[in-house]
C-alpha cells in the first residue's frame, strides 16, 4: 500500500524576529520587577508549573517560587538586576530561551542566568524553568 503524504505546513515554521523582541521585552519586564520591587508583578511571569533550579536544589511550582523570592522583593534596594544578552525562539515559536548577566547592587557581575519561557498566548510568555549560572559564559556581558 503506498500512502502518499504532502508535509504538514506551519504557518509559523521560522521563528520570527518579532517573537524574539516579544521575549527580549518580556525578560526584560520581568527584571524590572526587581528594580521596581514589584513581587506580585515578578509572580505573574511565573508558569504555575515553574521550576527554578539554585544551589539548594529546585523551587517547583508557582507558589513555591513566589514564596522563595519574596524576601528577595522585601528590602527597598534590589539585592540584584539582571539582563538578557541572548535569546533564541524556536521556530514553532513556543518556546525561548534567555540568558544574561546578572550583577549586584554596584553594577558588578557577580553571576549569569539562563531561562526558558513558554508562549501560553499570543504575546504572553511564562517563564517555566530558570537557573542562574557561573560567570563562565562569555557571553554575558553582550546584549542582544
Amino acid at each position: 500500500m503506498l500512502l502518499l503524504a504532502a508535509p504538514l505546513a506551519r504557518a509559523d515554521a521560522t521563528a520570527s524576529p518579532d517573537l524574539r523582541a516579544e521575549v527580549v521585552a518580556t525578560e526584560r519586564a520581568f527584571a524590572q520587577t526587581m528594580a521596581d520591587r514589584d513581587h506580585a508583578a515578578f509572580a505573574r511571569f511565573v508558569a504555575d508549573d515553574a521550576i527554578f533550579i539554585n544551589g539548594a536544589g529546585a523551587l517547583r511550582g508557582k507558589a513555591a517560587i513566589a514564596a522563595a523570592w519574596q524576601k528577595l522583593y522585601a528590602t527597598p534596594q534590589a539585592p540584584f538586576s539582571w539582563a538578557p544578552s541572548l535569546v533564541e525562539v524556536n521556530d514553532a515559536g513556543t518556546l525561548a530561551i534567555s540568558r544574561g548577566p546578572v550583577y549586584d547592587p554596584s553594577g558588578k557581575l557577580v553571576s549569569g542566568f539562563s531561562s526558558i519561557w513558554r508562549r501560553d498566548a499570543p504575546g504572553v510568555w511564562k517563564i517555566i524553568f530558570d537557573q542562574g549560572t557561573d560567570v563562565r559564559a562569555c557571553d554575558l556581558e553582550a546584549k542582544p
